[in-house]
């Protein structure tokens, strides 16, 4: 099975989101797309000289809410409330969830129902014009990193489940290098903009030493 192949439970896996029309998210990635294809995930990370920093942080969280959500979409059949009744990462780490709106307290779900509440949050996130701009030249709110490193805090979380709970099912459909070098690539830009706290990095933190000292 390919890690594009489409996972079978429809409201898990959605469609590729892409960056706003009118911003200059395809430019952007034109170089992100240049710069990884030249193999080097380190300068595939660093904001192109002369460009907006929130416009390349803008674009980039696109992409990684579409690299996992492809990831996890391969997983959905075997991600599932009976193997997986609680959002974990290893016997020491559990996840709960609260989008401080609808759900305000902390509550306990399966993994597969706690990366549905996840990816719905995400997707209202980048859906929303005032928080991820439309049109050319608007302005981003003051607080988008703030926004952005939320959203990668979480898309960390789906990683570490997947390392935990399912990296030997990865491996028999022998699709862990693709894994590997998406997580890197995701790692390396969270490390370049400091977008996670170290703590909530822990449950990787073996890997991610292996790849760049966070």
């Amino acid at each position: 099975m390919s890690l594009f192949g489409i996972g079978r439970n429809q409201r898990t896996f959605r469609p590729k989101k892409s960056a706003p029309s009118g911003s200059k998210g395809a430019q952007l990635r034109q170089h992100i797309d240049a710069t990884l294809g030249s193999g080097n995930l380190r300068e595939a990370v660093r904001l192109p000289p002369g460009e907006d920093f929130n416009e390349w942080l803008a674009v980039n969280t696109v992409d990684f809410f579409n690299q996992v959500n492809l990831l996890y979409g391969t997983l959905t059949e075997f991600c599932t409330p009976e193997n997986c009744p609680t959002m974990s990462a290893g016997p020491k780490y559990e996840y709960r969830w609260a989008d401080g709106v609808q759900i305000k307290k902390p509550i306990e779900v399966s993994a597969p129902k706690y990366v549905e509440y996840l990816m719905d949050w995400i997707e209202s996130q980048l859906d929303d014009e005032s928080l991820f701009p439309q049109r050319l030249g608007a302005p981003f709110p003051s607080n988008f990193k703030d926004v952005v490193k939320t959203i990668f805090k979480r898309l960390f979380r789906v990683y570490a489940h997947i390392y935990h709970s399912h990296f030997q099912k990865i491996v028999s459909l022998k699709e862990e290098a693709h894994l590997n070098t998406c997580f890197k690539h995701f790692i390396l830009f969270t490390c370049e903009f400091n977008l996670i706290d170290k703590k909530e990095l822990a449950p990787l933190q073996e890997l991610i030493e292996s790849i760049v000292p966070c």
